[in-house]
């Protein structure tokens, strides 16, 4: 008997530590990097998610029945990503799938929830794949391609027609250049160069030394956290002084404490703004500092906003999945701490793209892109 009395004791120490609550019902799935290189995005992704279902199953889960939080770490590897999709699928029965993941892992993954009829919800992933995959796939982030169009409209609202791309090769560096591209001409843009770096190159003198022979008067530079750091403190260091615009993978404190004093002046196409006035987002801000003791990034505010949306679906359905849950889904409007949101009929979002700039060690608001034109997510005629 006290063995019994010890296990269930365990059991819900168990669930008190890792935020699972000890008699779960009903189980929404997450992939996300927790080991390898996005390591540090997989935590933050983890720990939005986390807060979504804790602020759930405070104010009573879904019809009083607790939600679960199945977790599998997909190392933003497609070679991880797909069996653990299977997993969430097939053994754990999840009725929902979140993925807190990278554009290349998400891919893998999307077609198996298609094929299996579970929504999935994917929150920071911006290749334009990702939801044609299906009907069953949401996407509550910006994609590539309109924030690219967005980055070369804040180059000609700065005053800069001179541009060099920096671009990191693979689903996001690719994405992003293509939409800055596609829009650079309409602005009267000029982009004189671009160069591609890969995501273990750390090391940036040889570009740099290019990059300041073509004079530009703006970089458009893609990268995340840890390449964009290294790859920004270089290119102050050797004098290179013009505006810098990178976009999402820099949202992060850890850009501004590998950069250091070289992040500052940093410009960055995102969807979290830390000076907006919404309660929805000052609140998450507050709640997610106090759980977990550092500020929230783009990478979590996503994250929290795709599982939320989730368990707003479930609890419009009484927690019930599949087709249900998909109306739920594509009918709904979210107040979430990235906007307003609602999805279009290929499940894109339609939102503004804040820019913030990181000044005194901190990101604070910049401006706002809000051209309803041109940051149109392509729909299923187009």
């Amino acid at each position: 008997m006290n063995h019994m009395r010890l296990a269930i004791a365990a059991t819900a120490a168990f669930a008190l530590q890792f935020g699972v609550p000890a008699w779960a019902q009903v189980k929404i799935g997450i992939n996300v990097p927790l080991t390898g290189f996005a390591a540090a995005d997989g935590k933050s992704a983890l720990d939005g998610a986390k807060l979504a279902v804790a602020d759930a199953n405070a104010k009573g889960g879904i019809k009083g029945e607790k939600i679960e939080l199945v977790i599998y770490d997909d190392q933003a590897s497609p070679k991880e990503a797909a069996p653990a999709a299977t997993k969430l699928i097939e053994k754990d029965k999840v009725v929902v799938g979140v993925s807190g993941s990278y554009s290349a892992s998400t891919r893998a993954a999307a077609p198996l929830f298609q094929a299996a009829k579970v929504p999935y919800v994917v929150a920071y992933s911006i290749h334009p794949d990702v939801t044609l995959a299906g009907d069953y796939v949401f996407r509550t982030a910006t994609m590539g391609e309109v924030q690219g169009r967005a980055g070369a409209k804040l180059a000609s609202d700065l005053g800069k027609k001179k541009v060099v791309l920096i671009t990191l090769k693979n689903d996001f560096g690719q994405a992003l250049a293509n939409g800055f591209k596609e829009a650079a001409p309409k602005f009267g843009v000029k982009i004189i160069n671009e160069y591609e770096y890969s995501i273990p190159d750390r090391q940036f003198g040889a570009m740099i030394s290019k990059v300041k022979s073509d004079n530009p008067e703006l970089l458009y530079a893609s990268g995340y956290y840890f390449t964009a750091g290294p790859l920004v403190n270089q290119l102050r260091a050797a004098g290179v002084s013009v505006p810098i615009i990178g976009q999402e993978g820099y949202d992060s404190e850890k850009f501004i404490e590998i950069a250091g004093a070289a992040s500052e002046g940093t410009l960055v196409t995102t969807s979290l703004d830390r000076d907006s006035n919404s309660p929805v987002t000052q609140a998450f801000l507050k709640d997610f500092r106090a759980a977990y003791n550092y500020g929230a990034d783009m990478v979590g505010a996503s994250t929290f906003t795709a599982t939320a949306i989730a368990i707003e679906g479930l609890k419009k359905t009484g927690g019930k999945g599949g087709e249900a849950l998909k109306k739920a889904i594509e009918g709904g409007s979210f107040s979430t701490p990235i906007g307003t949101l609602s999805f279009n009929d290929l499940h894109e979002v339609k939102k503004d793209v804040q820019v913030q700039v990181v000044k005194g060690k901190a990101f604070h608001r910049h401006s706002v892109i809000s051209d309803p034109l041109l940051l149109a997510p392509p729909t299923k005629a187009k």
